[in-house]
């Protein structure tokens, strides 16, 4: 069957997730419409196809495990120079992200990474551009703010044209009993897996 990208990460709602993606776009970021805006729990990692299942069974034990909780975005952050990222800042729902993040790369599961810097959640808007344009992300959304009762996670697969595809949600609690992120439209790339 051979292997998947994976990743897992919470989808930023509407409005707010078009607006950010539009806003990335107008940075000049070539990868804005193949990324649905998000906080990443799990950044692009190789999977055998073949465990699928037993990863969406993972993610479900979690979710279960759960429950909805407030996620708040104010201003911007960067990584640079270590990192050429410009982000939103997560600045209230980062500790429920950062547990939730450990629970999906637990030893005792089937995503088990390590990562290459310490977990800080954040909603990415600018990546490997031009300086100037970082800049230019990092000052024109110092102001940005955005809330919303976040109630599940999702995960995706990146295809051979780096477009991130929804699998599955996994909403949080009882099954059924929470409401899932509402989809994000306005994405150039005319995919119907990009919706819930």
């Amino acid at each position: 069957m051979g292997t998947v990208t994976l990743g897992v990460s919470i989808a930023v709602p509407e409005p707010y997730g078009s607006l950010l993606q539009e806003r990335r776009a107008s940075f000049g970021d070539p990868a804005a419409y193949g990324i649905p805006t998000h906080v990443t729990l799990l950044p692009p990692t190789e999977a055998e196809a073949a465990d699928l299942p037993a990863v969406e069974r993972h993610l479900a034990q979690i979710a279960t495990g759960g429950r909805p909780f407030p996620m708040r975005l104010s201003g911007t952050g960067t990584f640079r120079p270590l990192s050429p990222v410009v982000f939103v800042q997560v600045v209230e729902g980062a500790s429920a992200c950062s547990w939730l993040q450990k629970r999906v790369r637990d030893a005792s599961g089937p995503l088990m990474r390590e990562l290459q810097f310490p977990y800080h959640p954040h909603v990415t808007v600018a990546h490997g551009i031009a300086e100037e344009a970082m800049d230019r992300a990092y000052a024109e959304l110092s102001d940005y703010e955005a809330s919303w009762t976040c109630g599940s996670f999702a995960l995706y697969e990146q295809g051979p044209d780096a477009v991130w595809r929804k699998i599955n949600e996994f909403p949080f609690g009882a099954e059924g009993s929470a409401p899932a992120v509402p989809a994000q439209g306005g994405c150039s790339v005319d995919e119907p897996s990009l919706q819930p």
